[in-house]
């Protein structure tokens, strides 16, 4: 299994997050969802909102690891609001970067059978007719494939088993003192009072308040977590009290509300106690879908009426009040919110009359985030903000969708899809790019500079796929731009058209167009990324026709000019091909330094092509030196990484031709049965130890 996020850790791969807290109970839960996956390829976890169902599914997950050699993958859809993304998603979250215009489902399809792993598919609801059909698909196509769902409402898909996920035990009327401390919703409550204030303990002065509460509160623990974060400022009498008054607002004084209102009972009362400028700011912050930090929150939230001073203590109050999560990385504090309290506070926002302008405000944040991104690339901070852009990954997302969902936005929306190009490039997501920038330009914007860029942007994308014809339309359709004066536009017109004449075998042609390019971007074009790559693809040209001297200037220029930038990722392509260069010319020990020198970025984005592209170099390489063994595991390591790109060789009968000749040498050398032993090592490589081996490590 190839993961591009994978540590090194004992037990099968996986990328289940840390517990952040205390997990109470469901022993018998947990138990059920063991035997129903020994029994049932699929099962989904369903239950009232706030009940713990993701919670239960993830440690139930974590406790089945070592059933699934080929590991435990989550992939989280609450922030998802294109149905169509789904299949990628779960690619994107297993490794794959499948980056053709196959469909998605047929790549994991394709991809699945023969591994042995579970699938954890959380917050499905929202999208429960396209979960249900890809957990019909693949479960058909792949026998050793689990699947465990969480969910509202079941999937309905045939051999499907449920466990509704029931409240905490909560104690019933006139249970002893010993009794009460051991349910199981005494206990997560006194555990949450106590982390909000040391002091709180469960005594036989406040029992009876306690258990009462957690009767009213039903044992769900969202409801008992927001109450509990009180205990600090009121006495559990006076939460009691008051969310009984709640109660009796909401059942019109009969005491008994509907079943299940417990949460959202407890969620207007925990907004009702917080300060006008708290719920203002709840209201607001709905309004990300994923993590965010306080740039993000003044940007987005801060106005005359919520002055950007007091953002970051709304904050703090907000995640003291658990209305908010708190979260720490490597960028410092970010906060985020559960599914249920964006809900509320969205809903909040739509009667403020304040949503489309917060979404606007949300979406020029984000543009404005994207502007930078691509003025900074070029230069020293690329894996920093490459870190920085993932976080904000699915707040992109919405802010895509926002601008696609009214005419006045889609130019905005253009200019924002424009922009990512090199973050989708860098990330393996370019087809989630295509997909944006497709639905996007078939709407008929307005002619722009943002619609120029996101022609050009959209063209790269699609001659990555190998989609040549719809490169070919689409650079096409941005040349009147070109003719116009924008040199970006021309410069990158000619990139791709070289780049298509490549991958047909034209390298008369694509140098010239390379050359182009390259004089073009010099002189008034892109200086930065578009000059590198031009520089990058023309020397893999020139080594490719066999002008060897030729393509080490260019590779030598490109490269210089990458460390004066202190850039890294077009370096890296550099690289690559200042390696084929020298191996064309006879210097095997400069072509296997170059080959490690671009693959030792790579693992640090998700990039599975340069990845695949610099270990067929080195399998070549080490051929070339003698080494057939070598070269026979990192071919079949090379194997395994080329098939989550989903494209050998990246469509080029050049590189194809490369490769068929290194393995024709190698097992002639080595004999067939040396040579498959040999290369299925390579292909059982987990990617950090095939890393570490191809950059001349022994393997783990």
């Amino acid at each position: 299994m190839v993961r591009i996020t994978e540590q090194r850790s004992i037990g099968p791969p996986g990328n289940l997050p840390a517990e952040i807290s205390s997990f109470v109970g469901r022993r018998r839960e947990l138990a059920e969802i063991e035997l129903l996956l020994s029994r049932s390829r699929l099962v989904t976890v369903t239950g009232v909102g706030g009940v713990g169902k993701t919670r239960t599914a993830l440690r139930a997950a974590a406790r089945l690891r070592p059933a699934f050699p080929d590991g435990v993958w989550l992939v989280e859809l609450s922030a998802l609001e294109d149905a169509e993304l789904l299949s990628h998603a779960v690619a994107h979250g297993l490794g794959l970067q499948d980056q053709t215009i196959r469909s998605p489902v047929d790549v994991l399809a394709e991809f699945l059978p023969g591994r042995r792993l579970l699938l954890v598919l959380d917050t499905c609801e929202h999208l429960l007719d396209a979960c249900a059909l890809l957990a019909d698909v693949l479960l058909a196509a792949s026998p050793e494939l689990r699947i465990l769902a969480t969910s509202r409402r079941t999937l309905n898909v045939e051999g499907e088993a449920v466990l509704t996920v029931p409240p905490l035990p909560v104690p019933g009327p006139g249970a002893p003192l010993e009794h009460d401390l051991k349910q199981d919703a005494v206990i997560l409550f006194a555990e949450r009072a106590a982390a909000v204030d040391s002091r709180f303990a469960l005594t036989p002065r406040n029992q009876t308040a306690v258990t009462r509460l957690c009767r009213r509160l039903e044992g769900i623990p969202l409801a008992l977590e927001l109450a509990a974060v009180w205990v600090s400022t009121l006495p559990v009498e006076e939460i009691v009290k008051r969310l009984d008054q709640r109660f009796e607002l909401l059942s019109g004084g009969t005491g008994t509300p509907p079943r299940h209102e417990a949460l959202r009972t407890t969620i207007g009362w925990s907004h009702e106690l917080c300060a006008p400028m708290e719920r203002l700011m709840w209201a607001r912050v709905a309004v990300f879908a994923g993590a965010f930090d306080e740039d993000a929150a003044v940007a987005v939230c801060a106005d005359d009426r919520l002055p950007s001073g007091a953002v970051p203590g709304l904050l703090a109050a907000l995640a003291d009040k658990s209305v908010l999560l708190r979260e720490e990385n490597d960028a410092g504090i970010g906060y985020r919110m559960l599914d249920t309290l964006r809900e509320y506070g969205t809903g909040w926002l739509e009667s403020l009359g304040e949503r489309r302008a917060v979404q606007r405000l949300h979406r020029d944040h984000h543009l404005a985030l994207a502007r930078r991104f691509e003025r900074a690339w070029c230069g020293p901070g690329q894996l920093e903000w490459y870190a920085t852009m993932s976080r904000a990954h699915a707040d992109l997302r919405a802010a895509l969708e926002f601008s696609l969902s009214a005419p006045d936005e889609r130019t905005a929306g253009l200019d924002l899809a424009g922009r990512l190009h090199l973050f989708w490039a860098s990330g393996g997501l370019i087809r989630e790019g295509r997909h944006y920038l497709d639905r996007l330009l078939a709407l008929g914007p307005s002619p722009s500079p943002p619609m120029a860029k996101a022609l050009w942007a959209c063209a790269r994308i699609a001659g990555a796929q190998g989609d040549l014809a719809a490169a070919e339309a689409l650079i096409e359709r941005c040349r009147p731009y070109a003719e116009g004066g924008d040199l970006v536009a021309a410069g990158n017109i000619a990139y791709i058209a070289g780049g298509i004449a490549l991958f047909r075998g034209e390298h008369d042609r694509a140098a010239a167009l390379l050359g182009e390019a390259v004089a073009i971007h010099r002189h008034g074009g892109d200086s930065g990324t578009g000059l590198l790559l031009s520089l990058a693809v023309h020397g893999m040209v020139r080594a490719l026709r066999g002008d060897f001297d030729h393509a080490v200037a260019l590779l030598e220029e490109c490269r210089a000019l990458c460390e004066r930038r202190g850039e890294r990722w077009a370096r890296s392509f550099a690289d690559y091909m200042r390696g084929l260069a020298e191996l064309g010319r006879g210097d095997v020990a400069a072509a296997t330094w170059y080959a490690r020198e671009s693959l030792r970025f790579r693992p640090l984005l998700r990039d599975s092509l340069g990845t695949a592209l610099a270990l067929d170099l080195l399998a070549s390489a080490a051929v070339a030196a003698g080494d057939a063994g070598r070269a026979a595991v990192l071919l079949g390591f090379a194997e395994h990484v080329w098939h989550t790109f989903g494209l050998p060789q990246f469509g080029s009968a050049d590189l194809a031709a490369k490769r068929e000749r290194c393995e024709r040498q190698t097992s002639e050398t080595l004999g067939d049965v040396a040579y498959q032993a040999a290369f299925r090592q390579g292909k059982e490589f987990a990617l950090v130890d095939g890393i570490d081996y191809a950059l001349g490590s022994a393997p783990r």
